[in-house]
């Protein structure tokens, strides 16, 4: 369709992709999703399913869309919209609907506005709830007709991305009864999944693919019904629970979340706002397992277990929530990789890249039903076990994840580093496993200075900082738990890794560590993010730290929105790329929490105010997994990248990560205590409480003030013993 005056200055365009501001009409409420353990909805504005825009619309669980149309109207109408919204604990959907000029068959006019059409939608365990409540405004009783026009294409959750298929499965008979409708499918892996469709409240009756309500009110009287989607596997039917048993459910699993207990206000509204959505994006995204709370990925693409996000999402809420890196660690160790299979890129001691349900995982079509083809999610599981002890320390579960530990370090020795010359190096073992396994795994987000792609095996600068700090936190594990040999060998190989790394990576060039070294030892000699994630971990010296910091802050980098994965004089940036060029919440927030010990704060106060500016921007305060990277303009807000997922559980972690590199927090409960290492807050942030806090069995109310040159810490309130140390 062609695009109007008004169009084009909302739209940006690269050949047939079309970019929307965050700041356009186009942008606002394009989809809204909901997420309750393995099943997930994308719906219109509407309350609607509808086959139009990126496909991506529909009704999920466990990575099969069980419903891809479901569509009301009113006598043949679409309604016509007046607001809707996801409220603010990402429960529910609420919308507000009315009818426009409708003739009725009996020859008179509806005219627009006599009804109001509420709906409200939530899900709950492979089931969605519809209740739909309509009242008539006007002065005369009235008859009329809805509909629900619905279809179930069973969809896996790659054929929805884009992924085609030389065989499916079969379409089964509809099944058909009193105010229900169940469509079938048996799919090539011989499971039957059904979309049983039910109407309860009122008379229906349902003819080639819709579901006929005749209403008729009174007038000012209210009609209220539901119309109820179902999720089926097998002989297992979903548990019929009432629309009151379903919800109280949730709201019963939200009181008892990790991120329940823990209270965190500012003086600045805005920023209060951008918070609390964050937090409810994480409610709706952790998954309670056997193992404790895992976050998924992100609705809609990665609603489900990925290793990486989950370490990194972890790794943001440790200081608030560490609850949910144990969930994390116990669920990883348990998947930890015990033999060599090349198709899933495993290896004993390998932690887990991505976990799949889907019809064509199970008949590994794809290879991502358990595939470990990433080169970081060990090393990370690692140094997120060393952070939480030492948040926690928490040794008895340590030591009950010891041989997954030890495994794990076995690994990296092992198979990570694939010629022996102390670097953690990546190869795909298989034509359909991933090209690029760091984060940035787009095939051409690994290249040379004069935009040549490297070819590997290739050593990520970032991956080998994790390792560093990987070993040096689990040195002190072994210590506690008594194994004092490995202690020490731990330390050798991190200070030796630290040499090195400065060696091979370090280019006085770029003022930062190279983005990576290819099969021949090769610098890739881009300035990048990567090089940023590198500061957290202590690898860098204090002269090299300093000079990364200063080249964050440069207008190639820096857009005025965050830190652009690579600087916009690099021959391969591209804004609107998904990783050269692009700007990433979560990687932002790594970039700054380098920051977290060091008396230079600028660089994570910037980070922390270009990421509450973009909130502003964004629909509901959402950050959504990443922007394109154009630079800021005045009066111009963010322009969004158009296949993000939002919510996304690693780029709601950042504002607590980017919270605490500014605060400077650290936590050590061994030795009971609370650092401030020279805490600062951005112009914004006058004042910032925090409530509940806990270190071990002890816990505090703390309250941070802005003067013009320093930041002053209050404690409000203390229960049990735990000293705070602020330097200054």
């Amino acid at each position: 369709m062609p695009l109007d005056h008004q169009q084009h200055a909302d739209v940006v365009k690269l050949g047939e992709r079309f970019y929307i501001r965050a700041d356009s009409s186009l942008a606002d409420g394009r989809i809204l999703p909901l997420l309750h353990k393995d099943t997930f909805a994308v719906f219109d504005r509407y309350g609607d399913i509808q086959p139009v825009g990126l496909g991506q619309q529909g009704l999920f669980h466990e990575e099969t869309r069980y419903v891809s149309r479901f569509e009301m109207h009113i006598m043949g109408h679409k309604p016509l919209l007046l607001s809707s919204s996801v409220q603010e604990d990402n429960v529910m959907l609420s919308v507000d609907l009315t009818n426009p000029d409708i003739k009725l068959p009996s020859g008179d006019l509806l005219a627009h506005g006599t009804l109001h059409i509420h709906r409200n939608k939530f899900l709950a365990d492979g089931a969605c709830f519809d209740q739909i409540t309509v009242r008539n405004f006007g002065a005369e009783a009235l008859e009329m007709e809805l509909s629900f026009a619905f279809a179930a294409d069973f969809a896996d959750i790659f054929e929805v991305r884009g992924q085609k298929r030389e065989r499916r499965g079969s379409s089964l008979p509809h099944e058909t009864g009193h105010g229900w409708v169940v469509l079938s499918y048996e799919g090539l892996d011989q499971i039957i999944r059904r979309s049983r469709i039910r109407c309860r409240g009122v008379p229906s009756r349902t003819e080639s693919g819709t579901i006929f309500v005749p209403v008729r009110l009174e007038a000012h009287q209210e009609l209220v019904f539901s119309v109820d989607l179902i999720c089926e596997v097998d002989s297992m039917h979903a548990a019929v629970l009432s629309r009151e048993e379903a919800l109280h459910g949730i709201q019963k699993l939200r009181q008892h979340s990790p991120l329940a207990h823990i209270n965190i206000h500012t003086s600045n509204e805005q920023f209060n706002d951008w918070l609390n959505r964050s937090r409810a994006d994480l409610n709706m995204l952790l998954a309670h397992t056997n193992f404790g709370s895992y976050p998924y990925a992100g609705v809609p693409w990665f609603s489900t277990v990925f290793g990486r996000d989950g370490i990194i999402t972890a790794l943001e809420l440790l200081w608030i929530a560490p609850d949910i890196a144990r969930g994390v660690l116990s669920y990883l160790a348990a998947l930890q990789a015990t033999e060599v299979d090349a198709e899933r890129d495993a290896e004993p001691g390998k932690i887990l890249h991505e976990l799949r349900k889907g019809e064509m995982a199970r008949l590994r079509e794809v290879p991502f039903g358990r595939y470990y083809g990433s080169v970081d999610s060990t090393p990370l599981f690692l140094l997120l076990a060393g952070a939480y002890y030492e948040r926690t320390a928490d040794k008895e579960f340590l030591q009950s994840i010891w041989p997954n530990l030890t495994a794990a370090l076995k690994w990296i020795d092992l198979y990570g580093d694939l010629d022996g010359d102390g670097f953690v190096e990546y190869a795909r073992k298989t034509e359909s496993g991933l090209l690029q396994q760091g984060w940035k795994d787009s095939q051409d987000s690994i290249f040379h200075k004069d935009g040549t792609l490297a070819e590997g095996p290739l050593a990520l600068a970032e991956v080998q900082a994790y390792v560093y700090a990987a070993k040096l936190g689990i040195s002190l594990v072994a210590e506690d738990l008594g194994q004092h040999d490995l202690a020490d060998k731990l330390r050798a190989e991190a200070g030796t890794l630290r040499h090195r790394f400065s060696e091979f990576f370090w280019s006085d060039e770029l003022g930062m560590f190279a983005l990576a070294l290819d099969g021949e030892k090769r610098q890739c000699r881009v300035r990048s993010s990567n090089a940023g994630q590198c500061l957290f971990t202590g690898i860098a010296s204090a002269t090299q730290a300093s000079q990364i910091m200063e080249s964050f802050l440069a207008p190639e980098l820096s857009s005025g929105w965050g830190i652009r994965t690579i600087a916009s004089d690099e021959k391969r940036y591209n804004p609107m790329s998904y990783h050269n060029g692009s700007i990433w919440p979560h990687d932002n927030a790594l970039i700054a929490f380098g920051c977290k010990d060091m008396p230079e704060k600028e660089l994570a106060l910037r980070t922390l105010t270009s990421l509450l500016d973009m909130s502003l921007f964004v629909d509901q305060h959402r950050l959504p997994e990443l922007i394109c990277g154009f630079p800021r303009l005045p009066g111009k807000g963010p322009t969004l990248y158009p296949v993000a997922c939002a919510p996304q559980a690693w780029a709601a972690g950042a504002v607590f990560m980017a919270l605490q590199a500014c605060l400077g927090l650290s936590i050590d409960a061994r030795a009971s205590k609370m650092r401030l290492h020279h805490t600062a807050l951005p112009a914004s942030l006058q004042r910032v409480e925090i409530h509940n806090l806990r270190v071990g069995a002890a816990s505090l109310d703390l309250a941070f003030e802005r003067y013009s040159e320093s930041v002053g810490v209050n404690i409000l309130r203390r229960a049990g013993n735990v000293e705070i140390l602020a330097q200054r």
